[in-house]
């Protein structure tokens, strides 16, 4: 059974071999965006640099990391512990009547909310361990090409040296994380990003305000009171918003703007104040910025999408991003991680499908990171040390793949599906019209059959010329007729995880007939 989506692969095509072009014209023209759609769909929201990198790395790291030491890694929700923390039940209604696992735990930690809230938390960041050359070479090991903090979380603490609030890292830590990264990261070569979430502090301490116990003089933190079902921030919200994410921007010239979600309710005005602000300031920086964002919160022709833990289940374009973790997003005792040969499946089908992966790493409270961490990075930057050739500076090849395991309709969360790819799930990438890449995501056995360029079907319109393997000088046996392309295993794999074929071509045009080949070919 073999299904074409034409729509889909002449959309795609289209977009990359024509608008690469026409949006690099356009940021030279343009000088100046007004805070205005019309302004703004001129930009290049997805520069080469940005295309071509594949994959990236951020921390989720702050006060709020402390707080589960020596706690039930499974019971408590770290990064909206400053939200869950005031839901007794009572005073702050939850769905079942009952106090939330982190108010037992916080009651118990530190005492009751009213009188011990979130704030003894942020009095308490100790990181005596943040080492940022550490992070930066351990970032440059994995193969990452941009790297930054979660500069700000839903608990509206800043991880730099702000002047905008004094909820800030300097003055609880000692510590600008954001410029010390800043300055080891570029070292490497990689381009620097920071991830805002304070989009959602407004609902996010709504429950702070109904518990009781917030001195006004910490409304700059706890924002203004309002009522839990708010949705409508009030004025000096937007300005503090305002002022702490353009002070970033001034300071530390981030490459690429992550944002999470919530930013989709806030006014249409205060996100297009945003991008014309930071893509005029590119421009200035002589430099091509990126912005992500989640939900409906910007156009796709102006911004890049982005899927928590999750991906499209077919090639997207425009470019897309996935954030994703190998286990919580925040810092939990006895950790468990994702292996190293799933994360790299799971960047193969992204790089595949037209999009990056930005991966969390989730450090000690301290700010060193979990050795399990420091290995999973090092195998992943072992993988591309070997076999990048195949991800980095690609685009989608005709069809993205084939194989008997499937995602769900990508979208939110896909992640949460135990997904255990098979040596007959394959996947494709492409240099140019003269070479391609098959990517099988298991060690093959005997001989792999990539029924998809079989001579009968037609993906391929021209004669291979040769086939290697990346990473060994072995040659490769192989054959194509009816079944596929018959490739016989090598004797021995450079690699414990998915491995690249690298497949060179004569006259080869591209075709526009892909989307999606099921490999069951009956």
């Amino acid at each position: 059974m073999i299904k074409f989506n034409l729509t889909l692969c002449l959309s795609l095509a289209l977009s990359l071999s024509y608008g690469q072009k026409e949006n690099a014209s356009a940021t030279k023209d343009v000088k100046h965006f007004e805070e205005t759609w019309e302004s703004l769909e001129k930009v290049n929201a997805s520069p080469t640099w940005f295309q071509d990198a594949k994959f990236g790395i951020y921390a989720h790291w702050g006060p709020v990391s402390s707080a589960f030491e020596g706690s039930d890694p499974e019971k408590f929700y770290a990064g909206w512990h400053g939200m869950k923390m005031y839901e007794d039940g009572k005073k702050v209604p939850t769905k079942n009547g009952k106090p939330t696992t982190n108010f037992l735990h916080h009651s118990k930690k530190y005492g009751d909310p009213a009188k011990h809230g979130y704030k003894q938390i942020i009095e308490q960041f100790n990181p005596t361990a943040f080492d940022a050359k550490e992070w930066a070479d351990l970032f440059f090991k994995s193969g990452a090409k941009f790297a930054g903090p979660v500069a700000m979380h839903h608990d509206n603490f800043a991880m730099w040296d702000s002047k905008s609030t004094r909820w800030n890292s300097k003055n609880y830590g000692g510590i600008d994380p954001s410029a010390a990264l800043k300055k080891e990261i570029e070292a490497t070569g990689l381009k620097f990003m920071a991830s805002f979430h304070h989009a959602f502090t407004w609902q996010y301490f709504a429950p702070a305000h109904q518990y009781g116990g917030v001195d006004p003089k910490d409304y700059d933190l706890y924002t203004n009171p309002h009522d839990l079902d708010s949705k409508t921030p009030d004025e000096q919200f937007y300005a503090d918003w305002w002022a702490k994410i353009k002070e970033y921007m001034d300071v530390y010239q981030p490459d690429l703007i992550w944002f999470d979600w919530w930013l989709e309710n806030m006014t249409e005005e205060s996100r297009l104040q945003f991008l014309a602000y930071y893509y005029n300031k590119g421009i200035e920086w002589n430099k091509e910025v990126v912005v992500s964002y989640k939900e409906s919160t910007f156009p796709e022709s102006v911004a890049v999408k982005d899927y928590e833990r999750g991906r499209p289940n077919q090639p997207k374009s425009p470019t897309w991003l996935t954030d994703t973790s190998p286990g919580a997003w925040f810092y939990r005792p006895n950790a468990k991680f994702k292996t190293p040969n799933e994360l790299v499946d799971i960047l193969v089908d992204i790089v595949s499908k037209n999009g990056l992966m930005l991966l969390n790493v989730p450090p000690n409270p301290d700010g060193s990171i979990p050795q399990e961490m420091k290995n999973l990075l090092i195998e992943m930057g072992g993988w591309l040390a070997i076999n990048g050739e195949a991800i980095y500076g690609t685009r989608p090849w005709t069809i993205f793949g084939e194989g008997p395991t499937r995602l769900p309709e990508g979208g939110h969360k896909v992640e949460k599906f135990k997904i255990e790819y098979k040596n007959t799930d394959i996947r494709f990438t492409k240099k140019s019209d003269k070479e391609f890449y098959v990517i099988v995501l298991d060690t093959p056995k005997e001989e792999l059959i990539v029924t998809s360029l079989s001579t009968q079907i037609g993906v391929l319109n021209s004669k291979i010329e040769h086939i290697s393997l990346l990473g060994s000088d072995e040659k490769i046996k192989w054959t194509r007729d009816e079944r596929g392309l018959v490739l016989q295993a090598p004797k021995k794999v450079p690699t414990k995880y998915a491995h690249a074929y690298k497949i060179q071509l004569e006259g080869y045009v591209e075709n526009n007939i892909g989307g999606d080949v099921d490999a069951h070919v009956e």
